[in-house]
């Protein structure tokens, strides 16, 4: 087979949020795209009308437009090999369906989900195969007139694959290697229903991935099962030549290892399982995303990256372009990964250290707005600078840091019983006139006055500087003393002090 172009193709149903094992998926797609100078389709598959749900197919687009994973056609990118979503191609599946009938490769089945169920009571572990479809109502039991009948009738049908045991199917994955199946196992999958005119994702996905040229199927391993019948079905239609290689990722395991990651358990642990926050019109329940929990895109990326790959080297800090350059689709694991939620908040932590003071700042600036106080960008970088090493999130700064905005109203319990000795407040009223008599209040004018006097009072400098900071902070928290007083200023240092005397005696 000649050397064809790279094409891959992520193809969600809109059906409700888009579950992060899915990003996942997409990313691993575009990343193999790039690496080889291909191409990344976005298609939407979305043959089951029930389980249709309104604006989920915006909010995937949104999704991957947040983590900067680009698409180079399909639904909302344009393209010569459309219409990208499912519903609008309903016309050439049934000219694909037809062609199976007329070389005999499919079949129609009329039976109805009660005749289907008293089968199933009947036959233990019953499936629609070879050894069963000779019982049952369908155009290889009945003749071409009562099917013909049946039809015009206005009875419902399916389309079933024909699908002939004792022999093996051979699925080329580039993850597991060769994974060889019996077609004895396999059931006549259904390909079509009249009930909405929709082929089956089986059928749609093989007819789509053939005339859309895709070179590569990357998706997840749940599909692995299926892969046998989309091999049968390739050669069914003598497209062999052009089936396309296949990769069947890990799943995403809970945090523990056991099962498939769920919403649940975001839910029950506290981190999200999808990219943004999702609204359900359903059922209206919401529920949290990366993006409204404070996580950086390429954070959340980068995390999600190294979930069933492995570089091969020590490195975990990867930009996408990184990402493009390292990612070996065949390192991926054969077993899953478990979710460690744990690890996506350190990847984030370690984003908010890479980033400038200035860039945190910005994004820090509406928070310090929203809890009332007016200032300066220049003193919220400052703060920035002080501090952003001790979060993993941009909005746990406030919590942090609200002290250098607003003087403490009230003393920590624990702290002041631990710090505030019997000698603090003759000390800090000490501390407080030799911090008046300083001209040159930064850190490098205050610091070796204060040390001078605490060491010619032969003071404890750990009891002098831990009551200083609950004067300051009205907690044991916070970065260098001297840091703090040389950010509030003079005036402010000391009145502190003194309202924090009165109050603790």
């Amino acid at each position: 087979m000649s050397e064809r172009r790279v094409r891959v193709r992520f193809a969600p149903s809109p059906t409700g949020a888009l579950h992060i094992g899915g990003v996942r998926t997409a990313l691993y797609n575009y990343l193999f795209a790039k690496q080889n100078g291909g191409d990344l389709v976005f298609r939407i598959e979305d043959t089951d009308s029930h389980r249709f749900v309104p604006g989920a197919e915006e909010y995937i687009l949104e999704s991957f437009k947040w983590l900067g994973i680009q698409f180079d056609e399909g639904v909302s990118f344009g393209g010569d090999k459309g219409p990208y979503r499912q519903s609008e191609r309903r016309d050439i599946y049934k000219k694909y369906v037809d062609e199976l009938l007329s070389a005999g490769k499919a079949y129609i089945a009329f039976d109805t989900p009660e005749e289907l169920e008293a089968k199933r009571k009947e036959i233990e572990n019953f499936q629609y195969d070879a050894h069963t479809r000779g019982m049952m109502r369908n155009s290889l039991t009945l003749s071409e007139s009562e099917v013909k009948t049946l039809i015009e009738d206005g009875n419902q049908y399916v389309v079933r694959f024909k699908i002939e045991p004792g022999e093996e199917v051979h699925v080329n994955d580039m993850i597991r290697g060769d994974v060889r199946v019996k077609t004895d196992i396999l059931d006549d999958k259904v390909l079509y229903k009249s009930a909405d005119e929709l082929p089956t994702y089986h059928l749609a996905n093989i007819v789509d991935d053939h005339l859309m040229e895709i070179s590569h199927v990357i998706r997840g391993e749940e599909w692995l099962p299926s892969a046998p019948l989309h091999v049968l079905l390739y050669h069914a239609f003598g497209w062999e030549d052009t089936m396309p290689a296949f990769a069947h990722l890990p799943l995403l395991l809970k945090p523990e290892g056991k099962g498939k990651l769920s919403k649940r358990d975001g839910d029950r642990l506290g981190f999200p399982v999808f990219p943004l926050e999702w609204h359900d019109p359903k059922t209206h329940e919401v529920s949290s995303g990366y993006r409204e929990s404070g996580y950086f895109p390429e954070a959340v990326v980068n995390f999600l990256a190294l979930l069933g790959w492995n570089p091969g080297t020590e490195q975990e800090m990867f930009s996408l372009e990184e990402l493009v350059k390292a990612f070996d689709i065949t390192k991926c694991s054969k077993s899953g990964a478990k979710f460690d939620y744990k690890k996506g908040m350190w990847f984030n932590h370690e984003y908010i250290l890479q980033k400038s003071d200035d860039e945190i700042a910005k994004l820090f600036a509406p928070i310090v707005a929203n809890n009332g106080i007016d200032t300066t960008k220049e003193r919220i970088t400052q703060v920035v600078h002080m501090m952003k090493d001790r979060v993993s999130f941009v909005q746990e700064l406030w919590d942090l840091c609200s002290f250098f905005f607003i003087a403490p109203t009230s003393y920590d319990e624990k702290t002041t019983k631990k710090r505030w000795k019997e000698y603090s407040a003759q000390q800090m009223t000490e501390l407080a006139d030799v911090l008046e008599g300083i001209e040159d209040f930064t850190v490098e004018g205050q610091e070796p006055i204060v040390m001078k006097w605490v060491e010619e009072k032969a003071y404890k400098l750990g009891d002098v500087m831990n009551a200083f900071r609950l004067t300051l902070v009205g907690e044991g928290k916070g970065p260098g003393m001297f840091d703090i007083s040389a950010f509030l200023g003079k005036e402010e240092t000391l009145d502190r002090m003194r309202k924090a005397i009165k109050t603790l005696g």
